[in-house]
């Protein structure tokens, strides 16, 4: 900052709790200063005492109410010019349009392209915001009370950031007990060039104290981990591992015997979340093949594959996602949707594994060598352990036990649809 410069302050209104904390720890690095209202009542007489060179609104509810601190803003004549960014769920262009007049410059539907938005905050306060622009894709979801956490092309430092926040707002909106994790990131070649990254990466995963380091594995292929690892004694409890499988087992209860292993498998994978998930928010880079324009309302509808062999299960499984406005297609074998990826997409296909002739594994398996794999959840009367962990080796995001309630299902959907950071 220039000499006698005036540090630049930024006013964050109704942000949830993962939103608010990743933009302040993110923009108090670059030495702009952040003040945080979580009381919608308290948010203009801040406004007005700032007088903050930038506000960001998040719409977790009521439009009304902002709205309403909208209009108090415009009738203040030394609040009325401060620019103002929102954050909110998809609006046609004629509402978008309509906010101009109380001073929003932006608005972002989420999910929000993080790079996209920070270079907003960075042009309307005059700000160089550094960004990491390595190519990254990672990925997070749970199957009970184990996060996978999936790693591919490079360490983002921004990604690896947000990924801590990430995982605390999963135990806790899951209500996850004993939480465990298995970072996966076998498609990673790493030198001591990438270091820094690491120990970042490593600090993030360790940084909720109710993961104990017994249970985090790491699973890769390349010797720098395991010599990253043994050198630090921070990270001591943390292993890294070559094979899924093995990790699995590990997690679940390798040693027991059959019939433990199959009430763990039951208890910690198997088992459907009924936990309220409100709160989630979902985080995206433009760079991960997003549209860039943050004004873009017409988000494509997501079209589903459910694949069984059993009529209700089909017939119940598409009833209740059409009537959330979501488009599906139903296969009754392995083979008719074997043969519809080779031309067609999909966002999620829900898969049974044991089906007459082509089998779920043998979907799985192909869905691997794909670029950008399906995700896909698992919903099979199987429950023994190494059925589940076979699943889950092969890629598999979700593994549920029939039967579930439909909302069950739809939950765990909605959740891996939105997990990619």
């Amino acid at each position: 900052m220039e000499p006698n410069a005036r540090q630049k302050q930024v006013l964050i209104i109704n942000a949830a709790p993962m939103f608010r904390e990743f933009l302040k720890e993110k923009l108090s690095s670059e030495n702009v200063s952040v003040e945080i209202s979580d009381s919608r009542l308290d948010s203009f007489s801040k406004v007005v005492r700032i007088l903050p060179d930038l506000i960001i609104i998040d719409i977790e509810s009521s439009f009304d109410e902002v709205m309403d601190l909208l209009e108090r803003k415009m009738s203040d004549p030394n609040a009325k010019r401060i620019p103002v960014i929102i954050s909110g769920p998809v609006m046609d262009r004629a509402q978008i349009s309509s906010l101009v007049q109380f001073g929003v410059v932006k608005y972002f539907s989420k999910p929000i392209k993080f790079d996209i938005f920070f270079e907003a905050i960075g042009k309307i306060i005059r700000v160089n915001l550094s960004m990491d622009t390595t190519p990254c894709v990672l990925e997070i979801h749970h199957n009970g009370n184990i996060i996978f956490v999936e790693i591919a092309q490079g360490l983002n430092r921004e990604k690896i950031s947000l990924l801590k926040y990430r995982i605390t707002e999963m135990i806790d909106n899951y209500k996850i007990r004993e939480p465990k994790m298995i970072v996966m990131m076998t498609n990673l070649q790493l030198s001591f060039v990438d270091g820094i990254n690491v120990e970042l990466l490593l600090d993030t995963v360790t940084a909720d104290e109710r993961i104990q380091h017994r249970n985090i594995k790491i699973l890769s292929l390349d010797n720098f981990m395991d010599e990253f690892i043994d050198g630090h004694v921070e990270y001591v409890g943390v292993k890294v591992i070559k094979d899924l499988t093995s990790a699995l087992g590990s997690l679940v209860g390798k040693n027991n015997s059959n019939d433990e292993a199959t009430d763990i498998i039951a208890n910690s994978i198997l088992a459907g979340d009924d936990s309220d998930a409100d709160g989630m928010v979902d985080i995206r880079f433009g760079a991960d093949g997003a549209d860039g324009d943050e004004l873009n309302t017409e988000g494509s509808l997501l079209n589903i594959a459910i694949v069984d062999d059993d009529e209700v299960v089909r017939r119940i499984l598409s009833q209740s996602f059409v009537a959330l406005g979501i488009t599906t297609e139903t296969f009754d074998s392995g083979a008719k949707f074997a043969q519809a990826i080779q031309t067609k997409n999909y966002d999620l296909a829900v898969l049974d594994i044991f089906m007459q002739g082509v089998s779920g594994y043998d979907i799985l398996k192909q869905l691997r060598g794909r670029e950008r794999p399906i995700p896909v959840i698992v919903y099979s009367q199987a429950v023994q352990r190494e059925y589940v962990i076979q699943a889950l080796s092969l890629g598999a995001k979700g593994y549920l036990a029939k039967p579930q309630k439909p909302e069950v299902i739809l939950r765990k959907a909605m959740e891996i649809l939105h997990e990619r950071i």
